[in-house]
């Protein structure tokens, strides 16, 4: 008989952060392997050190070396190895280049076995940027790293909680830059994504809420002309591709409209105001997605929380959000 839940591999982080804690505790729910077969990439050692923190024993380990030959059963941890991961050569809570390598080496893995369609998605747990750099690895985060390693494009950042999802023009830049960066090129290119996300995410003919720019979305052109001459131009080439999207929205009131079912999701023009609703509603259970990849890619919406890392109290919440929505989309895209 086929197994037909999702194999979605899943990247351990930064050995010095949260990401082993969280993970074993998603995995303790018995639920997750009824949705998906989750294959952790990673080391043993370092989950090994961090059942000592959850003060449990490690579940007993399913050693995968080919990802199709799994069982995958309650109760255990499926885990492909790496051995790369020394713990006596990585405190916990400290920014160290044996962590940043080892935590590249694990998104690097689990891309190369998505983009061989070994698994049908990555999630991944969260990476320490300093440690990264310090190994040598200068990327501004895993969107980055992914889009080199995938050849892809286009790429954007899709934030998902239980009442909003948020797609960004732009997310990591200043705010003089955030603002040069929309163009109608963009935000058009961006609605597309935000189409295609919801279709991944199995909403056929989503709404699609535009937030403008500047306060009240400019109050025709009182408070800026962006509106006028980018954003909106954007929004009358989507309508002819057929797509339902708004005209541009006071983004002071566009996230509570979304929120309330007005809208499947909302264009942000920068990071902070895309992020700062998610985080108010969502901050325990919202999702990081990678939109424009060829494979499935998503995430805990949270860092390496070097301050509490081996405290034990670190939560699952978001990491248990984004096996859901990585099943959400794998069934989607191979129903």
């Amino acid at each position: 008989m086929v197994d037909t839940r999702p194999l979605l591999a899943i990247t351990l982080g930064d050995p010095a952060g949260i990401g082993p804690e969280v993970i074993l505790k998603a995995l303790a729910h018995v639920d997750v392997f009824a949705r998906c077969r989750p294959l952790v990439i990673g080391d043993r050692r370092i989950l090994q050190r961090a059942a000592g923190w959850l003060g449990r024993p490690l579940p007993p380990v399913e050693a995968i070396d080919d990802p199709a030959s799994g069982v995958y059963a309650p109760g255990t941890l499926p885990l492909l190895d790496l051995h790369n991961a020394d713990p006596a050569e990585i405190a916990v809570g400290q920014v160290a280049a044996a962590a940043g390598r080892a935590a590249v080496e694990y998104v690097f893995r689990a891309c190369d076995l998505a983009l061989a369609g070994a698994v049908d998605g990555i999630v991944t747990a969260p990476l320490n940027k300093g440690a990264m750099h310090k190994a040598g690895f200068l990327y501004p985060g895993h969107t980055e790293l992914l889009a080199e390693r995938t050849g892809a494009a286009r790429i954007s950042m899709l934030l998902v909680g239980p009442k909003l999802r948020v797609v960004h023009v732009s997310t990591h830049v200043s705010l003089a830059e955030a603002i040069r960066r929309v163009t109608t090129e963009r935000v058009l290119e961006v609605i597309g994504l935000a189409q295609h996300s919801c279709e991944a995410l199995g909403i056929p003919q989503p709404r699609i809420a535009v937030a403008g720019l500047n306060p009240h979305a400019s109050e025709n052109g009182l408070f800026g002309k962006e509106e006028a001459a980018q954003v909106q131009p954007a929004i009358e080439l989507a309508r002819q591709k057929g797509w339902t999207v708004s005209d541009p929205q006071p983004p002071d009131t566009v996230f509570l409209r979304a929120v309330k079912g007005e809208f499947d999701i909302v264009v942000a023009m920068y990071h902070d105001q895309g992020h700062i609703p998610m985080k108010l509603l969502a901050f325990d259970s919202g999702v990081n997605v990678s939109i424009g990849l060829p494979i499935i890619r998503t995430s805990v919406d949270h860092g390496t929380a070097f301050d509490i890392a081996g405290t034990g109290v670190a939560r699952e919440e978001s990491m248990l959000s984004a096996l859901d929505v990585a099943v959400q989309m794998a069934r989607a895209r191979k129903p």
